[in-house]
């Protein structure tokens, strides 16, 4: 099976609870904010929406106050002189500032543009110049050098806004005019931004029940920061859209908080990265957390390793469905309630959407290859939750989009039962004497060495042109010897993996550089010093 494509009848049904159809069509008049925001508002006004978890206490909203705060929002950047498709720039912090900023913009037809409050000043203000922003939305502790006539929003400024008596409605109208622009990480070069439609947040309907098993009355927390494509939609748009309370947390991380967080919040999901549950298990006790309330653990932004996987479930009884996606669509392939957990694969892709695996020498053909053959991940380009381009970048945006498909940068097979095997990204694939492979496969089959918290793989350069796989380790213990680590890492290896994707050499580092969402970044790793060596630094 080498293309989904789950169509639906042409029914009607109740906004409440939410019960996509797949392949339900986008409503010819729509807004984002009117979906997530309004809607549940007048559903459910007194349900919380918003708890923002603080070290010494919560800060909540319900509703009703988020959809009041949502439209003085919205009014107050009218009021600034701005006009529809103007962009709005979010450089703050993981505060309740930051939805009614982003929300409140898409309200007023603007477009909003989150950023990373880790970026420093010059990152952000590359991001603002890129954007053309007509305004900015600033935390007072965060830098920013903003061209003149260009207003700044401060946190006083929406309060002041929320005290006045203007209100603003919820703009609604071509579910494919723009809503809000993400910026790549600029792992490999140049942030791009990807431009969003209203229709987007139609668009991930799929996952609710594909993915999530979300429903009315949830309870959703988040481990990701606010600006985060994952964090936005997992943990804000989706449950909003589903009248269920979504939780962030803004206070000091021991690394620890997030059960304390489940249990006093009754949290029903948990979405994080694969490094918040590796930490989780290897720093705390988990015959202490009270996870009762929690029906399902997720999982995205970068490959599960299987043992992680394995242990997650065996240790905490909780289920932890893994994902796929990317910001230009977000998650289209997972595991969840209704689609059994296979060790190794992120799962099948959502009903409603259809997804192919291209020839990689002939992107133009867009026959999909055979189960069980690498190839070019697509994604059908009739997909709501599909971008609308790269903005300002049409070369870029023609060099993923081959006929009808929108082709990734992912490698990927399909089996004949559906299931996804990933073999990472086809700009990551070593070339190790000879042989393409795949970073994410060898990764996940070093994961479960004994004495290994952490391991990414590169080529390394060994002279005269030829490369070999290095594996680079953070060990669990930090005076561990690096021969005897080694050698039990290339020991493993050999039980896992054929003779050409195993590491020829062994790296230890105190720890794998990440970006600021916490995705390995490969490239970044540190020069090599000979085994035996000191733990290289981050």
């Amino acid at each position: 099976m080498t293309l989904s494509d789950v169509s639906s009848p042409d029914v009607t049904v109740p906004r409440w609870p939410v019960r996509p159809e797949p392949g339900e069509a986008v409503p010819a008049e729509f807004g984002m904010s009117a979906y997530c925001v309004a809607d549940p508002a007048a559903h459910a006004p007194d349900r919380d929406a918003l708890v923002v978890v603080h070290g010494d206490g919560d800060s909540r909203w319900t509703f009703a106050q988020v959809d009041d705060t949502v439209r003085a929002v919205a009014a107050g950047l009218l009021g600034l002189g701005l006009h529809p498709g103007d962009r709005v720039l979010l450089r703050m912090g993981n505060r309740a500032e930051f939805p009614f900023v982003f929300f409140g913009a898409i309200a007023a037809g603007l477009v909003a543009v989150p950023t990373s409050s880790q970026l420093t000043p010059d990152e952000a203000a590359r991001l603002l110049a890129d954007s053309g922003a007509r305004a900015v939305a600033l935390d007072s502790d965060l830098d920013l050098v903003v061209p003149q006539g260009v207003p700044v929003v401060t946190a006083d400024d929406i309060a002041g806004w929320v005290a006045g008596g203007e209100r603003a409605g919820h703009d609604v109208g071509d579910p494919e005019r723009p809503a809000f622009i993400t910026y790549t990480s600029g792992t490999t070069g140049r942030p791009k931004g990807v431009v969003h439609a209203h229709r987007s947040a139609w668009g991930r309907r799929p996952m609710y029940r594909g993915w999530y098993g979300l429903g009315e009355g949830d309870v959703m927390l988040h481990a990701g920061a606010l600006n985060w494509t994952y964090t936005l939609g997992v943990g804000l748009t989706d449950p909003w859209a589903n009248a269920a309370t979504a939780i962030v947390h803004d206070g000091p991380r021991d690394g620890q908080v997030w059960p304390r967080i489940v249990h006093s919040h009754k949290a029903t999901h948990f979405a994080a990265v694969p490094g918040v549950f590796r930490h989780l298990l290897r720093h705390g006790d988990p015959s202490t957390w009270e996870l009762g309330s929690l029906r399902a653990a997720l999982v995205a932004g970068e490959a599960l390793p299987s043992p992680l996987w394995q242990e997650w479930t065996e240790t905490t009884g909780v289920p932890l469905y893994e994902s796929l996606g990317m910001s230009e669509i977000s998650t289209f392939v997972s595991s969840g309630p209704d689609v059994p957990t296979r060790r190794g694969s992120p799962g099948r892709v959502q009903p409603g959407r259809r997804i192919a695996v291209l020839d990689p020498e002939r992107l133009d053909d867009p026959t999909p290859l055979p189960p069980n053959e690498v190839g070019r991940l697509a994604v059908h380009r009739s997909d709501p939750g599909l971008m609308l381009g790269y903005w300002q970048r049409p070369e870029e945006m023609a060099e993923v989009m081959g006929g009808e498909w929108f082709v990734t940068s992912d490698l990927a097979e399909l089996d004949e039962d559906g299931y996804l095997t990933y073999h990472g990204r086809s700009d990551d694939v070593m070339n190790a004497m000879g042989y393409r492979v795949s970073p994410a496969e060898v990764e996940d089959a070093l994961a479960g060495t004994h004495g290994v918290a952490e391991v990414a793989v590169t080529t390394l350069e060994v002279g005269d042109g030829v490369s070999v796989i290095c594996a680079w380790v953070v060990p669990t213990d930090a005076t561990a010897d690096p021969e005897v680590l080694g050698d039990k890492v290339i020991e493993h290896a050999a039980e896992r993996l054929a003779p050409y994707k195993r590491p020829r050499e062994v790296r230890l580092v105190n720890a794998l550089p990440r970006t600021a969402n916490g995705k390995v970044v490969r490239r970044d790793l540190p020069p090599p010093s000979p085994r035996g060596g000191e733990l290289a630094d981050e």
